[in-house]
């Protein structure tokens, strides 16, 4: 088998398992998908806690209209609140409410809780995560913050 794709499917198998976890427990304690808390906890880290939505599909490497249907949701619930631009009404915003914030942090200490489980120190060494971290920032993904991949 090639040593590409095996590794490329071992990776996507690790990313469905880490997603369901997720989700699982987000969804039954918050009522929230991984994908919503991404997209909150982006939204939680912009300045004044909002984004233009083009800049928020491009964050979470989303479409807009994806990220438009994803934030439906979230608005509805009043974690998110729809802004537009004074200077020009086609701009729009995304904005994280009090109340956004709020659930935002409980929904962070689960999440926390979940990635301790995963990535116990039992298991995992501090280098393990790191070496992880930099491979998967190189495939680019992106985290809490965003470290540019190491040159080549």
């Amino acid at each position: 088998m090639n040593e590409a794709l095996d590794v490329s499917l071992r990776l996507v198998r690790a990313q469905t398992a880490l997603v369901k976890r997720f989700d699982s427990s987000l969804s039954g304690l918050h009522g929230v998908s991984l994908a919503d808390f991404t997209m909150l906890l982006r939204l939680a880290q912009a300045p004044g806690g909002r984004m233009r939505r083009v800049d928020l599909a491009e964050a979470l490497g989303l479409t807009a209209s994806g990220v438009t249907r994803g934030l439906a949701p979230l608005e509805r619930i009043g974690l998110v609140t729809r802004e537009t631009n004074a200077r020009d009404a086609r701009v729009a915003y995304a904005a994280l409410t009090d109340t956004g914030r709020e659930r935002l942090a409980d929904m962070r200490t689960t999440a926390e809780q979940i990635a301790a489980e995963v990535f116990s120190a039992a298991v995992w060494s501090k280098e393990d995560l790191g070496g992880l971290s930099l491979l998967l920032t190189r495939l680019g993904g992106a985290g809490l913050t965003d470290r540019k991949p190491p040159a080549m």
